[in-house]
């Protein structure tokens, strides 16, 4: 996972495995640890560089006060626009606990219950098992309880044409790799179910309308927005990058409308300190209520455990999973977090309600770490961790991995330069391949290659160029998805299907497309 654009979206803690000047504080004053008050831009300056990332921007919360909330960099590599604390980013599934919180509540009002079938609400729900379609409640889609493998899926359904009943639809052709209920697979789409039960108990309220009316507005969160549709033309946008596969390079931005409910939200960090105070002070804010504590109270109960061994990086001993946040010990605090990511942008949002502490970071480059150690190094300094230099033992840690990957590509890259001649000639791989859940994909030759373009992704392309024996090297259009090899199944000398594979951080199997 380390070098997926994902890192730190599903595992959070376990996923540990440009000079750049600060802008002035958009805050006001409060109690700060020493190492906020002396430290913090020198040592966010040095991870930026450290980690090439372009911009980030950070807001701490304690005792009811904003302590720090600021931004870092700029906005787009090559331009002078700085970052500050109304830039926008990604959330990506920092989106998670609202929803989360969503449903709680209406579940508090008795509009439904986290136990009741899906069904209930969405007759024509199914997943791959008879058994389990039947038995799986709105907790079970919160909790990611499905059986699925983490990501599983998202290929097909991320940034992608379908609509969000037809990902629904497809859920029933995810075949699980776990029993029902056993284990944990971080899972999108059962977000977006639970997203949808929204407007039927509610006589027609959309999930994006229901959060905009019961929390964005009531805590003033004007610039934050439910989707991302428009957000290319929005003011004051931080732009995605990654290193993952080559140098730092700018990507395309996200549509993920279509998986709303579990990953559309663009905020900034001056708006979500005012989600932190809301968390803070068990749904008030500025003194007036806007959500019951009860509900709350209700995103945090754990609804799925993830692990009760002792970190050897961390102070913590367990981590479970609520309503759209884990929860951990931290030096004998408990903590509530999720991270979130999207093509070229992670975040994570964090409090520590004991410590009345909360903690947003949202960076603009999704290959690195520093989001988490800047997140540790804030909770060492408050919760009285002694000093270690987090971003450094996560580089470290880091390392091993993206040397992987490099060296990985420079491989194929190596293939491609020997010239090999082809084992078919390459109109015998023309044609169209379909993937039961993906569906069609067409292969056309072009010039000395070969371009895939996919149904499901229109602006997607993958560049074939052959290496040797059956096997190819895919290189697509859109930096997120990586480089990998395509490899072609040939019996008696007709090609018969090829399987692809992308990032991890987006979906961890390959996909085998048979030829039509």
């Amino acid at each position: 996972m380390r070098n997926s654009l994902f890192a730190g979206l599903a595992l959070g803690l376990g996923s540990l495995l440009l000079n750049l000047a600060p802008r002035p504080a958009l805050a006001q004053s409060g109690p700060a640890s020493s190492f906020v008050a002396d430290s913090l831009d020198r040592y966010i300056q040095r991870g930026m560089r450290q980690w090439e990332i372009p911009g980030l921007a950070v807001v701490i919360v304690k005792d009811g006060q904003v302590v720090a909330a600021k931004g870092y960099g700029v906005r787009a590599v090559g331009k002078p626009e700085p970052v500050d604390a109304n830039t926008l980013f990604m959330i990506a599934s920092n989106t998670k606990l609202f929803t989360g919180t969503a449903i709680a509540k209406l579940a508090e009002e008795k509009k439904l219950s986290l136990n009741d079938h899906v069904q209930q609400y969405l007759p024509g729900f199914r997943l791959y098992d008879s058994t389990a379609t039947r038995l799986v409640t709105v907790r079970d889609l919160l909790g990611h309880h499905l059986g699925t493998k983490t990501f599983q899926g998202d290929f097909t359904f991320w940034d992608s044409n379908l609509s969000r009943q037809e990902i629904i639809d497809h859920m029933r052709l995810l075949k699980p790799v776990a029993p029902f209920r056993q284990d944990y697979g971080y899972c999108n789409a059962g977000f977006l179910a639970a997203g949808q039960i929204i407007p039927v108990v509610t006589g027609g309220t959309s999930w994006e309308d229901y959060v905009q009316q019961n929390m964005l507005q009531p805590l003033g969160m004007n610039n934050t927005y439910m989707l991302t549709a428009g957000m290319g033309q929005r003011p004051n946008l931080a732009l995605p990058y990654t290193n993952t596969y080559a140098p730092l390079s700018l990507l395309p931005l996200d549509q993920v409308d279509n998986l709303g409910p579990a990953a559309s939200m663009v905020s900034c960090v001056n708006d979500l300190g005012k989600w932190l105070r809301l968390q803070l002070d068990s749904g008030k804010y500025e003194g007036k209520r806007v959500l019951p504590w009860s509900v709350l109270r209700a995103t945090r109960d754990a609804n799925t455990l993830l692990t009760t061994r002792r970190s050897t990086l961390l102070p913590t001993h367990f981590r479970t999973y609520g309503l759209g946040e884990f929860a951990t010990d931290y030096n004998g605090k408990q903590v509530y977090w999720h991270t979130g990511g999207a093509s070229g942008y992670v975040s994570n949002v964090c409090f520590v309600p004991e410590a009345v502490l909360g903690i947003a970071i949202l960076t603009n480059q999704d290959n690195q770490s520093f989001f988490e150690a800047l997140r540790y190094q804030l909770l060492d300094s408050y919760l009285g961790v002694p000093y270690v230099d987090r971003s450094a033992q996560f580089l470290a840690a880091s390392r091993p991995g993206n040397e992987e990957t490099k060296a990985a590509v420079a491989k194929l890259k190596e293939r491609v330069a020997k010239k090999t001649r082809l084992a078919l000639p390459l109109a015998a791989y023309v044609g169209q391949y379909t993937h039961p859940l993906y569906g069609p994909i067409t292969i056309e030759k072009k010039g000395k290659q070969l371009v895939a373009s996919f149904s499901r992704h229109p602006a997607l392309r993958a560049t074939l160029d052959y290496m040797d024996g059956q096997e190819f090297r895919a290189t697509y259009s859109n930096a997120t998805y990586g480089i990998f090899p395509a490899v072609f199944a040939v019996k008696d000398g007709k090609v018969q299907s090829v399987e692809l594979r992308v990032n991890e951080g987006i979906d961890q199997d390959p996909y085998l497309f048979a030829r039509n």
